[in-house]
């Protein structure tokens, strides 16, 4: 997750330019999926990517999620991990491994 360097330099830009009073959460939940949409752009029409621009695009993307944590109140690693622990019980090994379906029928037989 961020480093306590990356988190108080993101605050510092915010305060500096006052910026705080236009980041509600639905506003950056907006700009979350804005910004991944120019991610995905990144990629639109061939496999290959300009790396520099993903970079740019990516982290565009990863700030405002940490802005929105932040906005909210919540800690980064702490959700990740949480969601890491339901995902695992959906997605089990022996049923998942190797296999890209979706959990609801990961009980049927091997595609």
């Amino acid at each position: 997750m961020p480093s306590n360097q990356t988190l108080s330099a993101l605050r510092t830009f915010v305060a500096e330019r006052d910026w705080d009073q236009f980041h509600s959460p639905e506003n950056l939940a907006k700009s979350i999926s804005i910004e991944a949409g120019e991610l995905l752009e990144c990629f639109q029409w061939s496999p290959a990517y300009d790396r520099e621009q993903v970079e740019a695009e990516l982290a565009d993307v990863v700030t405002y999620c940490i802005h929105l944590a932040n906005k909210i109140g919540v800690d980064l690693d702490e959700i990740v991990m949480k969601k890491l622990e339901s995902t695992k019980a959906k997605y089990p090994v022996d049923l998942a491994k190797g296999r890209m379906t979706k959990y609801t029928k990961l009980a049927e037989a091997p595609e």
